[in-house]
């Protein structure tokens, strides 16, 4: 197997904590990993990633998330699909004596797992790159807010815990850092995660076939769907307001599922003069899921707050008890409020 000939070096304040991971998944006898609901490319390229790492330490380690892994994400699966134990997930969850969860911080984010995870009594790790206090229990963390992906804090703690970085571990992280910054085009970006993409490159990753199975190979009912959803569009150009909403029975309708959504909502966000974008969509528990993107410095993540969500700076979420129309007035009502002192 390939690796890269050059390592980047991991940020001095990332180093401890690296270690006490690498510490505890070397001590640990059946280790679980997890990420959040509808997992995306950097929770689940992070988990597949250590997956590759771990092995390559003689270590055994099992996926148990709380909702299937997306159909454009099949291919990382490929040669570690019988440690995908989703469908057992209560039995390796009372096995574990180490529970890993990735991409966030929260234990509500983790679904119907949630409980499961809380009454299980064990330390439960973190790797997460989200602005979040956390609601986890306790044990060891690594959790930087300015790491571009969860996928850069898994390639710091390969490099700090010596492990290497071969071929498969190096495509599962370069789908990471891919869909995270948006294909390298969202504001973090950072001259080191291009830095850590060209250490994954000489590992032997191709980031044109990466980039066509993840964004350019789609199912004929995710292209209708997007029809249907960008039909939606609204646009208030008095506040750089612009938000589409996924129409009842649409995922069922076109044969989609949550993952076909992904990316809608920067169709609103590039509408010219647009500085919020927002997607609306009706959860099965009840809740509305609103998707918030931003332009220039509108912060969404402290936006969400008053939501009870949260994320980053340009992209952040929250799941919101009420009514379709009952939610979109009152976002819309604080977005417009939140967006015209700058107009």
């Amino acid at each position: 197997m390939s690796r890269p000939t050059h390592l980047e070096s991991v940020p001095e304040h990332r180093r401890a904590p690296a270690r006490e991971i690498a510490a505890a998944l070397t001590l640990a006898r059946r280790i679980v990993m997890t990420t959040h609901v509808n997992a995306d490319g950097d929770g689940l390229g992070s988990e597949i990633a250590l997956l590759h790492l771990l092995a390559s330490q003689g270590r055994e380690a099992s996926i148990v998330n709380p909702t299937p892994i997306p159909e454009r994400y099949a291919f990382l699966v490929d040669k570690v699909g019988a440690r995908d134990l989703s469908s057992g997930a209560a039995a390796a969850i009372k096995a574990a004596d180490l529970i890993l969860v990735l991409d966030i911080s929260d234990l509500g984010r983790l679904g119907n797992l949630a409980e499961q995870v809380r009454a299980r009594g064990i330390k439960v790790a973190c790797i997460d790159h989200h602005v979040s206090p956390g609601t986890l229990p306790d044990g060891p963390r690594l959790v930087d807010p300015e790491a571009s992906a969860t996928a850069e804090l898994v390639y710091d703690l390969a490099v700090e815990a010596g492990w290497p970085i071969e071929s498969d571990a190096a495509r599962a992280l370069y789908v990471g850092l891919m869909t995270d910054t948006g294909g390298f085009r969202f504001g973090n970006t950072t001259p080191r995660v291009l830095r850590l993409a060209a250490s994954l490159l000489e590992a032997g990753v191709h980031p044109e076939r990466l980039y066509e199975q993840v964004y350019a190979t789609a199912p004929v009912g995710r292209i209708r769907l997007t029809a249907q959803v960008l039909d939606t569009l609204v646009v208030e150009p008095e506040f750089g307001l612009s938000w589409v909403t996924v129409p009842a029975g649409a995922l069922e309708r076109h044969g989609a599922s949550a993952d076909d959504l992904d990316g809608l909502v920067e169709f609103a966000r590039s509408v010219q003069g647009t500085r919020l974008a927002l997607l609306f969509r009706t959860l099965a528990n009840g809740k509305v899921k609103v998707s918030f993107r931003s332009t220039g410095d509108f912060n969404v993540s402290e936006f969400a707050h008053q939501f009870g969500g949260g994320g980053h700076a340009k992209a952040s979420g929250a799941s919101i008890d009420g009514s379709l129309d009952a939610v979109q007035q009152k976002v819309l009502i604080a977005a417009r409020a939140a967006l015209l002192p700058s107009r």
